[in-house]
């Protein structure tokens, strides 16, 4: 009974040595090798590209709403230079439109259509930038945790060919935390990067939208009789 007893201390100390232990963050990634650099550089550039691009189109939007009503109106009085002053004071995407269908009044009506939708093709460009980027890194992460999966598995193998009939979970546990850690790594910075570019290809359609929106009232304007 006395030898029973000690046993179930000696266990449930163990148990209780072994429950004490854990790991941070930083000390699992540490245990993922070398392709968890890569894989650190690819999250922060992401996250980067987010929160850049984020601000960026939503300024893009920000647009008064009484913006093309007051064009009407100063078109309307023929003050095309109060009209221009208004473009450039908002400062969108939207305004740059009409501002550039503005200096070409007097031409064609197809030669000011095409200038505006140069104008935004431009404005499309410059909202999309960066987010092929997001697109790549969504796509590459998860290929790098994989290889680390190979790699660390690898490892493994290798240490136990080297062992000498001597094998141990610890000279194991290297090979398997490498191949275990960069897979979750890479899968959660590739979901996370795919969340970011569709939300930013959700907000940059909306932009999209006003934009055409804007340049159809503009040139509906242009179209309308003179009273």
């Amino acid at each position: 009974m006395h030898l029973f007893f000690l046993q179930v201390t000696d266990t449930n100390a163990l148990a209780a040595e072994a429950g004490s232990k854990s790991l941070s963050i930083i000390e699992l990634c540490m245990k993922g090798g070398i392709i968890m650099i890569p894989i650190t550089l690819l999250s922060i550039i992401s996250v980067y590209i987010f929160i850049e691009r984020y601000f960026a189109i939503r300024k893009a939007t920000k647009n008064s709403p009484d913006f093309m009503r007051n064009i009407r109106d100063y078109m309307t009085g023929g003050n095309v230079g109060a009209a221009e002053a208004l473009c450039r004071s908002e400062n969108s995407p939207m305004s740059r439109m009409v501002d550039k269908g503005l200096k070409r009044l007097g031409k064609p009506l197809d030669t000011i259509s095409t200038a505006i939708e140069n104008v935004g093709n431009l404005e499309l460009l410059q909202l999309e930038k960066g987010l092929n980027v997001l697109a790549t890194i969504a796509g590459i992460a998860p290929m790098l945790g994989f290889l680390g999966t190979v790699t660390g598995m690898i490892r493994a193998f290798f240490d136990i060919a080297n062992s000498e009939n001597n094998v141990t979970p610890g000279l194991l546990a290297s090979g398997i935390y490498e191949a275990l850690v960069t897979t979750v790594a890479g899968l959660v910075v590739g979901i996370i990067a795919f969340m970011f570019y569709n939300y930013l290809v959700n907000l940059v359609s909306k932009v999209v939208y006003k934009m055409e929106a804007t340049s159809v009232e503009f040139i509906d304007l242009l179209q309308e009789p003179v009273k």
